[in-house]
């Protein structure tokens, strides 16, 4: 349990992203489910839940299953502001406060976020003059604390923190798998919050579902270290433990999943070093497995006359050789490599400049022809 200006939370928070949908309606939240969901969340002492303007409907179901069943002191209410998605105005982005503040109907927001900044997003909460509003939202007791969700690096990281001392968290996306990944670098940008004691709210901390169903040389780890536990409570297990965190966020899909983090989470104290050592074993048999050793430097980028998404593209094969999911790993192709105005991999003219700037000495144009015929 941690303690954050004085109110107690527990290090396990609901993530609403993945609610349960209703059968044959994907577009549509079962929000009776999430009410059981949400009871035995609360039933077993946990009180931090986390929405955003963006998730489809979550802000909406998350009214009629908590909001409008408990008293207001029960909890605690997270949702962000992505002043970068749709209409790009000022305006825009300020009624993204009222309209999660109606959807809610929570009152005010106990943690407000500007929404994963990082690279091209992060300027548009300065344009818009956004870190100010969120001050005066907090002037006028309608947000607790202010902070953001991140994804980039830490050097991009600390000068945002630097610019804000106004921020008095980060969200960031930790886990066993991406600790030391040189793309995510989740070792770094954690370092990186605490250097300016900035407490911690983690994200993914199982990779979207993915180390819940991690590579079998991973699997076989585990199950040697205890035949009982979900592949999920050692990925949770592993950000929890971490200082400096206020919660982790799960986002529970169904009653099964809530009730197998609350197996474990609930009496969490922290790692023994055996556990620890299981979770250095799985790491090392996750990094045995061979990927294209791309850090997402960009020099290909840079020189690219087809302007292809090549670390995009690579991202997203990792991941598909690592988890085997062919649909994540498309949408990952369309969020990194389209939505940003790159070019897929299928562009490509086999001209070579990308690999003679590649410091990593990755056969590029070969790699893309696997993208290509793999992902589409």
């Amino acid at each position: 349990m941690s303690e954050y200006l004085g109110k107690e939370i527990r290090k396990l928070g609901f993530g609403l992203m993945r609610l349960p949908r209703i059968e044959g309606q994907n577009d549509v939240i079962d929000v009776e489910q999430t009410k059981e969901m949400v009871d035995l969340f609360l039933e077993a002492g946990f009180t931090y839940f986390d929405t955003a303007w963006a998730y489809g409907g979550s802000e909406d179901a998350i009214r009629q299953a908590l909001v409008e069943r408990y008293p207001r002191e029960r909890y605690q209410l997270a949702t962000k502001n992505a002043a970068w998605i749709g209409e790009q105005t000022k305006e825009a982005a300020e009624s993204q406060f009222t309209t999660s503040l109606e959807r809610t109907g929570a009152g005010y927001f106990d943690f407000y976020l500007l929404h994963n900044l990082g690279n091209e997003r992060t300027h548009v909460f300065d344009d818009f003059d956004l870190w100010n509003f969120v001050k005066e939202k907090k002037e006028q007791g309608l947000i607790k604390h202010i902070g953001f969700s991140f994804h980039s690096t830490p050097e991009e990281l600390e000068a945002i923190l630097i610019a804000h001392p106004e921020a008095e968290f980060v969200q960031l996306q930790i886990n066993y798998a991406d600790w030391e990944n040189p793309s995510i670098q989740s070792k770094g940008v954690y370092e990186m919050a605490r250097k300016y004691g900035k407490s911690v709210i983690i994200m993914e901390p199982v990779k979207g579902g993915m180390l819940a169903n991690p590579p079998e040389p991973v699997r076989e780890v585990f199950r040697a270290a205890d035949p009982d536990a979900s592949f999920a409570s050692w990925a949770i297990k592993f950000a929890a433990n971490l200082d400096g965190v206020i919660t982790v966020l799960s986002g529970m899909s169904n009653v099964a999943q809530m009730k197998d983090n609350l197996s474990y989470m609930k009496d969490f104290s922290g790692l023994t070093e055996k556990d620890q050592k299981v979770l250095d074993d799985a790491a090392a048999a996750l990094a045995a497995i061979p990927l294209i050793p791309c850090t997402s430097c960009n020099y290909c980028a840079k020189v690219c006359p087809m302007e292809i998404g090549i670390s995009g593209s690579f991202n997203a094969m990792n991941q598909y050789t690592l988890y085997g999911d062919l649909e994540g790993a498309k949408r990952k192709i369309g969020f990194d490599v389209v939505r940003v105005g790159r070019k897929t991999a299928d562009q490509c003219i086999q001209c070579g400049a990308c690999e003679e700037v590649c410091p990593q000495h990755i056969g590029i144009r070969e790699e893309l022809v696997t993208v290509a015929e793999t992902l589409g």
